[in-house]
């Protein structure tokens, strides 16, 4: 699968048993439909966490195209914050710039939750010790 950002190849990463795609270039990372449920360690059938996901038309930010059906994603708004994400409208998945999968599972926080911010941060400090060489 290619990131919906860069066009670079996405690579599969494993975190709390949940593989997502994470591209090693811009570290975009895709959640495919019920993998945030999974990475929460909720039931997909609980609406709470959906409840926290609005559509919003007032996003300048430039669209992206879903990487598994190629449609237009829908900028949504994430808990009344100003964390805008872009959502697949046939609902394939989510996608999560740089830094926003941290940034939700920190503002929706449980146990699950930060383990998985715990791998993150690791990742994510791997990364940057990568672009310093």
């Amino acid at each position: 699968m290619n990131c919906p950002f860069c066009k670079e190849p996405m690579i599969i990463l494993e975190l709390n048993k949940v593989e997502i795609d994470f591209c090693p270039n811009c570290s975009g990372i895709w959640l495919d439909e019920g993998e945030l449920e999974l990475l929460y360690s909720i039931d997909k059938s609980d609406s709470e966490l959906q409840k926290l996901f609005q559509q919003t038309t007032s996003s300048k930010e430039k669209s992206y195209k879903c990487p598994i059906c190629r449609k237009r994603m829908i900028k949504t708004q994430f808990s009344k914050t100003d964390l805008i994400l872009d959502r697949c409208p046939q609902n394939h998945g989510i996608w999560f710039d740089k830094g926003e999968l941290e940034k939700v599972l920190t503002i929706k926080s449980n146990s699950s939750s930060e383990k998985i911010l715990s791998l993150l941060k690791d990742m994510f400090s791997y990364n940057k010790s990568q672009e310093a060489e």
